[in-house]
């Protein structure tokens, strides 16, 4: 029903886009992309036993938004598409289409009026934070309405509420919230300012999660019975501090007391994860300095049961109301990132310093250290990578890198212990013409943890503005003693992963098409993580903007 109450507004937006072609007084624009893959069953790397592999052989994804502009109106539509996919479960089967998104946007004076599904945030997102992150099936847009008012040049506030989306419906609980932000220029001759911010969420349980939750505690022992509420508030202050070539941003949040999944309590007490009822706070902070040819970012953060959902059973990506930043960069290279953290919401503390400094216009250094700990001190994970890039003249560019390791596989992926790894990296880019590139990559992870060691290759020949083909092989070390190892450990000693893909770029447009073989492990964008599983197949990915 709620699918057939917005066809309407797709046909506005066909008549807008017909007055535009009489009148030539609007603007249309919009965008595709598309993702098809087809799977390919090998049972050798463990590419089977979802529905994709065994039964359906194909799956697909698309989103298609156009987007129309006239009479002082800015609105939008999108269709979303999702064939056999495995975007929302990795191990099994999406299908559904409909209205992925519309909204409607104007403003009148100094107010700014916005109405359905919406992307914002409030300050770095730590109570709130409503976006799209598609190759994670992230897309918690908040269906509700907003006002803003804009005082002058440098005070503004607004106010929001509605529900979250939850792929073409929503979830029950009602979210509203709002914030003031500004700025004052302290000393303009010294080039001193501040910004500061304060935002406030609450979020409602609708009935059915009330009862849910109510239900759950009735199955607890007396010791492990707690209570529940309909309303939590989250609160937050923030500001940033301009000083010449220094900027330091500054922000702590308070959450009432909320009903929690504490997926830690097997842990704890040898029980399952339990429903916790308790109030939480974070507080993050980040400095930076660029200038003279050195950049520096430092980075804090402490976390305490600040998990906020649209209700306590949503965990991984599903249902989050807010955003916490990333204690560890986000590493590119393939094997770099084969061990990447997922920012722990019931508690975490730790910090990350990334520098770069420019010797000169050929030779530069960089250095990236994230050091992460759970609240009792466990470590959780550790990273230290220095990088060195030489550029000679116009012609070539070398890149080369180390990182080392230490990853808490129990905690991030339930698995045994630590990872300690030892990963060499380097690129190599270089240039025949100026339209035509050739680019190489090689890494070599150094690990007797998880499934032990890994080499990886890649060439790239660049024909610019067109064309671009690569080719890759991700190989499994073997063990020197494989008898002495677990099978889970050496079950893929010795195996190929290659890829070989080609890319055509035409102006806004771009296709490519892919034999794929990917090992299993965790993908990650912005902090947030989710598994993949092994991936046999050829994929084809078109994107078009117009």
């Amino acid at each position: 029903m709620k699918k057939q109450l917005l066809h309407p507004l797709a046909l506005l937006l066909i008549c807008f886009g017909h007055l535009t072609a009489q009148e030539n007084s609007g603007r249309i624009s919009g965008n595709l992309q598309t993702n098809g893959n087809f799977f390919i069953t090998d049972e050798k790397i463990g590419a089977t036993g979802t529905p994709q592999y065994d039964n359906q052989k194909f799956g697909a994804e698309s989103w298609l938004a156009l987007n129309y502009s006239n009479w002082g109106f800015d609105m939008g539509i999108r269709f979303d598409l999702f064939n056999n996919s495995n975007l929302l479960n990795p191990t099994g089967s999406f299908t559904d289409e409909g209205i992925g998104r519309w909204y409607i946007h104007k403003e009148i004076h100094k107010f700014d009026l916005s109405g359905g599904y919406l992307y914002d945030q409030i300050g770095s997102g730590i109570i709130f934070r409503a976006y799209e992150e598609r190759a994670l099936m992230i897309d918690n847009a908040l269906l509700g309405v907003k006002v803003g008012y804009t005082f002058n040049d440098n005070w503004k506030i607004k106010a929001f509420t509605g529900r979250q989306k939850r792929q073409f419906n929503t979830y029950g609980s009602v979210i509203r919230g709002g914030s003031l932000e500004g700025f004052v220029k302290i000393d303009t001759v010294k080039n001193i300012s501040i910004a500061p911010g304060f935002g406030a969420v609450a979020r409602t349980l609708d009935e059915e999660s009330v009862n849910r939750v109510v239900n759950e505690i009735a199955t607890y022992a007396p010791q492990d019975s707690t209570g529940a509420q309909y309303n939590t508030y989250a609160m937050t202050l923030y500001n940033t501090l301009h000083i010449g070539n220094f900027s330091w941003y500054v922000e702590g949040a308070y959450k009432t007391k909320d009903v929690i999944f504490n997926e830690f309590e097997e842990k704890v007490t040898g029980g399952l994860g339990k429903l916790i009822n308790t109030d939480g706070y974070t507080a993050y902070t980040s400095f930076t300095y660029g200038g003279s040819g050195l950049g520096i970012t430092l980075e804090g953060k402490y976390t305490k049961n600040f998990r906020f959902r649209t209700d306590p059973f949503q965990i991984g990506v599903q249902g989050q109301i807010n955003f916490l930043p990333p204690m560890a960069r986000q590493n590119t290279f393939r094997l770099p990132a084969r061990f990447s953290p997922n920012t722990q919401e019931l508690g975490e503390k730790g910090f990350q310093l990334d520098a770069r400094y420019a010797i000169n216009k050929k030779l530069s250094i960089g250095l990236n250290v994230s050091d992460i700990y759970l609240l009792d001190n466990t470590s959780l994970y550790r990273e230290i990578a220095p990088e060195v890039t030489f550029k000679y003249k116009r012609k070539w560019q070398l890149l080369a890198g180390l990182q080392v390791l230490k990853y808490n596989i129990a905690v991030y992926q339930g698995k045994d212990d630590y990872v300690h790894a030892v990963t060499p990296y380097a690129e190599w880019l270089y240039k025949f013409t100026p339209r035509k590139s050739l680019r190489v990559e090689a890494q070599y992870l150094d690990t007797d943890d998880e499934f032990g060691s890994w080499a990886f290759a890649l060439v790239e020949l660049g024909m610019a503005p067109h064309w671009l083909i690569y080719v890759s092989d991700m190989y499994k070390i073997q063990h020197a003693n494989k008898e002495s190892f677990p099978v889970e450990k050496t079950k893929f000693d010795g195996l190929h992963y290659p890829s070989v893909g080609i890319v055509y770029t035409y102006r806004a447009n771009r296709f490519s098409f892919a034999y794929v073989k990917q090992v299993e492990g965790i993908n990650c964008a912005g902090g947030i993580c989710r598994y993949e599983p092994t991936f046999h197949g050829v994929r084809l990915q078109l994107s078009s903007s117009f």
